[in-house]
């Protein structure tokens, strides 16, 4: 039996329709920052009078949630996207680690109702190289809310413990005691929380570095400034 479509045609289909799924998901995002606004402004209404508790409640549930669905569609837009970096020298790693820990000792968005703490093993001094920082802080982050999100679904409100380490000229990020899921959390779409991870990785490689899942720890590694 002969392809419908020959392996150009194919190629050609999928980028296609990649373009396409980028745009709709686009749309959708746009549809519920609309719900978005018109429940915020319902709450304000709704502030100003008498109005039952659980009534606010759900109120405020349904505005979270299309938070998170908006958030949810950003990360499959960023997903489809090429990774441009804007790299700045002299950056310390060993900061912006510390930086990404500090968002699980107060409610913070990227870290949702996580309870953990990320405790952070590493020598005082900097770890300088070259990269872009915004870019560098969301995948750690994102790689760390999803390490700690595994932990948990074994062991509720665990802390969980992260280690930076040099290696010749490039430095070794792990998240430990980490559970074997049976699939590399890089490389998977089993939920919002590893596509982020998806995304990471992405990131990660495209300052020259890897990430993958080795047993029960979850590894990083980046190149640094000679």
């Amino acid at each position: 039996m002969k392809p419908l479509l020959s392996p150009p045609q194919d190629s050609n289909s999928l980028q296609t329709l990649g373009r396409a799924s980028l745009q709709i998901v686009h749309d959708l995002k746009n549809q519920l920052n609309g719900l978005k606004l018109y429940a915020t402004f319902l709450r304000k209404r709704m502030e100003k009078s008498e109005h039952r508790a659980d009534e606010m409640e759900t109120l405020s549930k349904l505005i979270a949630g299309l938070d998170r669905a908006a958030a949810d569609l950003s990360t499959l837009t960023d997903f489809g996207r090429p990774i441009e970096l804007r790299k700045q020298t002299q950056i310390d790693l060993q900061k912006i680690m510390r930086a990404v820990a500090a968002t699980f000792t107060e409610p913070h968005r990227a870290t949702g109702s996580l309870t953990g703490i990320l405790i952070i093993d590493s020598a005082q001094s900097p770890i300088i190289g070259e990269f872009d920082p915004a870019a560098l802080t969301e995948a750690l982050t994102s790689i760390s809310v999803g390490a700690m999100k595994i932990a948990q679904s074994v062991e509720p409100k665990s802390s969980l413990r992260v280690s930076l380490r040099d290696a010749p000229n490039s430095v070794v990020i792990e998240w430990h005691d980490i559970n074997s899921l049976g699939h590399d959390p890089f490389r998977s779409f089993a939920g919002s929380a590893e596509i982020r991870m998806s995304v990471a990785a992405k990131i990660i490689e495209a300052h020259g570095g890897s990430a993958a899942q080795e047993g029960n720890l979850l590894r990083v590694s980046l190149p640094l400034s000679p």
